[in-house]
């Protein structure tokens, strides 16, 4: 099994859309169209993991957050991390976070990543505290604007809670 990760390319637009769409997935032809356009202008970089030459997953890298506080301290976010389902499980989600921690640490101290509450996100929540993710004290967000005591909101991919990994210093032996 040969892998590799790759950055996105306009031959790629059309290809993700349909793989997606044939998991009844709603990931449109132009939402890739769109970051293609961010990545020309380096505001976003989108990683493409494929699996003997077919496409698997994808995560992108913002490298200024929509969600104020990952923008006010310079912390740039993995935003929207999809492995098609017959891919998951295998390792590929953490792959592209491998790669896209070491463009982001190459730069910056921390990484941020936000995460539905709600159960069909259960292996995302896992996975991002297995590497180290935790919570970044701001308690959770909906719409990218905190969500105040006491308040309603509903319960969509809308709700999430920020979460940050700081870059870890190689530490030095005392002599």
């Amino acid at each position: 099994m040969k892998t590799r990760i790759t950055i996105l390319e306009n031959k790629d637009c059309e290809l993700i859309s349909e793989e997606f769409k044939k998991q009844n997935w709603d990931k449109p032809v132009k939402q890739y169209q769109n970051y293609l356009v961010e990545q020309t202008n380096k505001q976003r970089i989108v990683l493409v993991y494929w699996i003997d030459d077919k496409f698997a997953g994808y995560l992108t890298v913002k490298w200024e957050s929509y969600y104020s506080y990952f923008r006010e301290n310079d912390i740039p976010e993995i935003m929207d991390l999809n492995v098609l389902e017959k891919y998951q499980g295998r390792g590929v989600a953490s792959s592209l976070m491998d790669e896209a921690e070491k463009l982001v640490f190459a730069s910056y101290s921390k990484i941020g990543i936000s995460v539905g509450l709600t159960k069909n996100y259960g292996k995302a929540q896992r996975l991002y505290c297995k590497r180290n993710y935790i919570p970044d004290g701001n308690g959770i967000i909906y719409n990218d604007n905190y969500v105040k005591y006491f308040s309603s909101v509903r319960a969509d991919d809308d709700l999430v809670l920020a979460l940050i990994k700081e870059k870890r210093l190689p530490t030095t032996a005392s002599t």
